[in-house]
């Protein structure tokens, strides 16, 4: 199935006004959602509707709603949870930046780059893009994405989709020129060649850009596929995320092993400091698989902190199938990377691990599984700094962000916590 363009319009303003028409009938938009925005996606094949979503977003049919509704929800929680007490508690300082929100938008939804701020817009501290892949490719054939309605829970085994980076170039190129004609963003030296790494969103929103190998590319050459997009790309991002673990590109978990890893994390950081003294504050980052031994962890965490990688991306999808699982077998049993509420448990654990084998000192982002306050809470006591979501945003709806900050906020002050940096880590204490 291909939208037309007029398909589109014709659609994306049906949902809009459904959309509308619920919100006046319910105080909760989340409820909104799942009542009739939800059935509607739902209806559609997995891929169509996220390319629905992300044309709704990029065209600012989603943002004006998300705004409306949060303002609203907001007064209806102020007398338990106000803005100004949710602000304070949730800010935080990573690599030297101020995030207003530990909660940030995982790689994989926005692969090109062409919703990023209205994304931001949803509420999220940081987005991250991609991942990027030097040249354009197609990924797998469909269907490759795979809803597990019953266990709120999806497959996907995209292989990597990709423009390619410099059309993602091109659209975070427009993106910082809107920024910087709006007088959001100073200007500084060099950024008109996108030279030097300058940031690309206003104030405390953070950009994050997930990078990868082509598919053809083989283990032994793919540490110049990471170069050209850091190349290319790194200009626009707050932080860097080497993608070493996606289940779905033959051959690239091969590249956590132990001693490719290790040169790969150290040609990069070198190829990183030589562009310029600007360039050494760009943090670098890998992203692991959650289906690791404990001595994999362990080989990682020593990678991680004696070559000085900035942070560790924790987890991606599972090949793992959990007996648990309440899905019909034909969905269950499809390849690729399972996400959602069934990683949930996983990702904690080995984000703990990751945090005990690297003594703390590394910053660590969550991933996997979140769909409350209470589960990124889970992994801020393992150890994350930080956390991202994507699955639960497909089932939960564009508003959930406001949700899981007033959530999160209620975890930390029933245990005492001022502050989210205050219960970083705290099962291990």
């Amino acid at each position: 199935m291909s939208w037309s363009r007029v398909g589109r319009v014709v659609l994306g303003f049906a949902l809009g006004g459904a959309l509308a028409t619920a919100w006046g009938s319910t105080s909760s938009s989340a409820d909104a959602y799942k009542r009739t925005l939800r059935p509607l996606l739902f209806r559609l094949e997995p891929e169509h509707a996220h390319d629905l979503a992300l044309w709704a977003l990029s065209h600012g049919l989603v943002a004006w709603w998300c705004r409306a509704s949060s303002q609203l929800e907001r007064s209806a929680h102020a007398a338990t949870c106000a803005e100004q007490e949710v602000r304070r508690a949730l800010q935080s300082t990573c690599w030297g930046k101020t995030f207003a929100s530990p909660f940030g938008l995982a790689a994989g939804f926005d692969k090109d780059g062409v919703a990023v701020d209205a994304l931001f817009d949803l509420g999220f501290g940081f987005v991250e893009v991609g991942s990027v892949t030097p040249r354009p490719q197609s990924g797998n054939p469909r269907p490759r994405l795979f809803r597990l309605e019953p266990d709120e829970a999806i497959i996907n085994r995209m292989g990597f989709n990709s423009a390619g980076c410099e059309a993602v170039r091109a659209h975070l190129k427009r993106l910082r020129d809107r920024s910087h004609e709006a007088g959001q963003v100073a200007t500084a030296r060099n950024s008109v060649a996108n030279t030097t790494p300058t940031q690309t969103m206003p104030g405390k929103k953070h950009l994050g850009i997930n990078i990868g190998k082509n598919r053809e590319t083989s283990e032994d050459d793919a540490l110049s596929d990471y170069i050209q997009v850091l190349r290319t790309l790194g200009a626009f991002a707050d932080y860097l995320v080497v993608n070493v673990s996606s289940p779905n590109t033959p051959g690239l978990r091969l590249l956590q092993r132990k001693e490719r890893l290790r040169d790969l994390v150290r040609q990069l950081k070198r190829e990183r400091d030589d562009l310029g003294p600007q360039w050494q504050r760009l943090p670098l980052l890998v992203k692991v698989a959650p289906d690791l031994s404990d001595e994999e962890i362990r080989d990682i965490a020593e990678i991680v902190v004696s070559e000085g990688v900035d942070g560790i991306v924790v987890t991606n999808t599972t090949v793992q199938r959990p007996v648990t699982l309440q899905s019909p077998v034909n969905l269950v049993q499809q390849e690729g990377g399972l996400s959602g509420t069934p990683l949930r448990d996983l990702s904690t654990y080995v984000l703990g691990r990751f945090y005990r084998y690297t003594l703390g000192k590394v910053p660590l982002i969550g991933v996997g599984g979140i769909f409350s306050g209470a589960d990124a809470y889970a992994k801020i006591r393992a150890g994350a700094s930080l956390v991202q979501l994507y699955t639960a945003l497909m089932y939960e709806g564009p508003c959930l962000v406001p949700r899981l900050e007033r959530e999160l906020v209620q975890c930390l002050q029933r245990d005492g916590y001022r502050n989210i940096v205050e219960a970083i880590g705290a099962d291990h204490r």
